[in-house]
């Protein structure tokens, strides 16, 4: 007779043979279903290649809209990015599980059902060098994606991007901050990160310090910062090149007081009279029309206007009245 001790041992087997073998059977389904996804991905861009190839090119543009045009842009100049037919798709699963026991069981039911979202829909736009760009456009409408897509942190789903990667220093808030070290510290560590030398930063500390205001801040923890603290401490160190060749700037001139404002924009004109190429992000139209040679309106994914920024920023603005 099976004393107690062994008919636990055997439960437990038993128990954990199960468990693998469900581990195995989901790890099974998990993969099956992301070849499926794969396959339907494959088709759909073969099926839009197609339609592209059979159909002639479209402008995105709205008609009325059609007529903005970069003024003083010419053909000639350098194109520094170059943005062609880009559309990003995001995959998002309907009614999320809410836990693990949920998920494995809806995994092994089949249950899990998704949908795709395209965030970016056949956009095009070229940057030539040292241009100032600002992109516009309502919350969600894809402005960061595009710049993840140009700095290479994210691969479209279609078209393609022609940019030197290793020329683009991208600042949003607290992109490369480690909230638990200090000022000082994060100093380095920002500047580690978009490619400064241990060296330079040494030259420069006192510059970013000072540029940035935060004299007597940089020995506590960045966690103690607020966010206006974050911005001018990353805006400093992604200036303290002289020349930045690309820089990209997602939703930091708004940031801050008035006055910080005014010197992040005058470091803006320093860097365009160096020549660099400038891409900027930004809710404020009032921002885009100061500080922007060209802009860029992207809305829910569209490609609404190119162009002069004056005429961008007012076509914006007279759809959010009229909505």
């Amino acid at each position: 007779m099976l004393s107690l001790r062994m008919v636990l041992t055997l439960m437990t087997g038993v128990l954990a043979i199960t468990f693998l073998v469900l581990l195995l059977i989901l790890f099974f389904l998990v993969i099956r279903g992301e070849r499926r996804r794969k396959r339907r991905k494959r088709a759909r861009y073969r099926k839009r290649r197609m339609q592209r190839e059979n159909t002639p090119k479209r402008n995105n543009l709205d008609r009325k809209h059609r007529a903005i045009k970069t003024k003083g842009a010419e053909e000639t100049e350098e194109i520094e990015i170059n943005v062609q037919h880009v559309s990003m798709e995001f995959k998002r699963e309907k009614d999320e599980a809410t836990s693990i026991k949920e998920l494995l069981i809806r995994t092994l039911k089949g249950q899990r059902s998704y949908e795709m979202f395209k965030a970016l829909d056949d956009v095009s736009f070229t940057v030539h060098k040292g241009e100032v760009v600002g992109i516009i456009g309502t919350n969600g409408s894809g402005k960061s994606t595009i710049l993840k897509i140009i700095s290479g942190a994210l691969a479209p789903t279609e078209g393609h991007v022609e940019v030197d990667k290793n020329k683009i220093q991208l600042l949003t808030l607290g992109t490369g901050f480690d909230f638990e070290l200090t000022g000082r510290e994060n100093v380095y560590l920002n500047g580690a990160i978009i490619g400064y030398t241990k060296e330079y930063i040494d030259e420069k500390y006192d510059d970013i310090v000072r540029f940035a205001e935060l004299e007597g801040f940089m020995e506590e923890k960045v966690r103690n910062y607020s966010s206006g603290m974050v911005s001018r401490l990353g805006f400093a160190i992604a200036t303290a090149r002289d020349t930045p060749e690309i820089l990209i700037l997602d939703e930091v001139l708004s940031v801050g007081d008035m006055f910080f404002r005014k010197k992040s924009e005058a470091r803006i004109k320093e860097m365009m009279h160096g020549g660099s190429t400038v891409l900027i992000v930004s809710h404020s139209t009032s921002v885009i029309r100061n500080n922007c040679t060209k802009a860029v309106w992207i809305e829910k994914g569209h490609l609404r206007a190119v162009g002069d920024p004056k005429e961008v920023c007012e076509a914006y603005e007279k759809m959010n009245q009229d909505g």
